[in-house]
């Protein structure tokens, strides 16, 4: 029997050589696990979907001795999402998520958080949640986990309250209100503190269970949130450039 077991979600799988899949899995107790599913090109009914990305499984790995990947025996298929990918938005966000999670390199106290977040992220899609929202909430329980979410309460100036008039400032780590504010390139939207505050009390939204945010003001608010992910990523993740495109109705 394989020495390790673990809950997890397939991040990635492709094709290595006529037999084989290299496959990346983000577990709430070991993190990212990369591994080697021998035979998973040659005999599907061994693995069946459970390789395919963002399935939820229980896998069965070896560990090798300085050996980077785990050889991956075997996988049990909790949950599925191949159904909701056939939406090319939906597939791009789910691109996201696994960038997002896979450049974090989660590893130690964090891993169960980020991996609570995606799965009942997924879970929520799957019922029927509006995918701005939930694209949103993931965001922003995703700068949360990092300890890159602003306190947007006071401008980081002056001190002022965060009533009126703000700007977005990723370099100061908050908000700067209009006296303070050299650049003013980024809005602070209207209803974010109230999505922020919201998403800290509820789960990730399912059918008609959505925050108080309608489909306009969701939008300036992963702007923001956005701004805030490829300033400490340091790059645009490439599944966010995608969705940038489907916005601006250029996909």
């Amino acid at each position: 029997m394989p020495r390790n077991q673990s809950e997890a979600i397939v991040l990635r799988a492709q094709k290595l050589g006529d037999q084989d899949k290299l496959v990346v899995l983000f577990s709430p107790i070991h993190g990212l696990i990369e591994g080697v599913a021998k035979g998973a090109m040659k005999s599907r009914h061994r693995f069946g979907c459970s390789l395919e990305p963002m399935s939820h499984v229980k896998v069965f790995y070896y560990e090798k001795e300085n050996n980077r990947y785990v050889t991956v025996g075997n996988c049990d298929l909790i949950e599925d999402y191949i159904d909701l990918q056939s939406d090319p938005d939906i597939l791009f966000t789910f691109a996201l998520f696994t960038e997002l999670v896979e450049v974090s390199r989660p590893s130690g106290e964090n891993d169960e958080l980020l991996f609570r977040l995606l799965r009942e992220t997924l879970r929520a899609f799957k019922g029927g949640g509006r995918p701005d929202a939930l694209t949103a909430y993931f965001e922003a329980w995703y700068l949360r986990i990092s300890g890159f979410l602003p306190d947007f309460r006071a401008c980081k100036g002056c001190g002022a309250d965060g009533s009126g008039g703000n700007w977005l400032s990723p370099q100061r780590d908050g908000m700067l209100c209009g006296r303070c504010a050299e650049l003013r390139r980024d809005p602070i939207p209207e209803g974010l503190q109230e999505f922020l505050i919201w998403t800290r009390k509820n789960p990730p939204p399912w059918a008609e269970q959505g925050p108080p945010v309608d489909e306009e003001r969701m939008r300036g608010i992963r702007r923001a949130l956005e701004t805030l992910i490829v300033y400490h990523l340091e790059r645009v993740p490439r599944a966010l450039n995608y969705l940038k495109l489907a916005d601006n109705g250029e996909g």
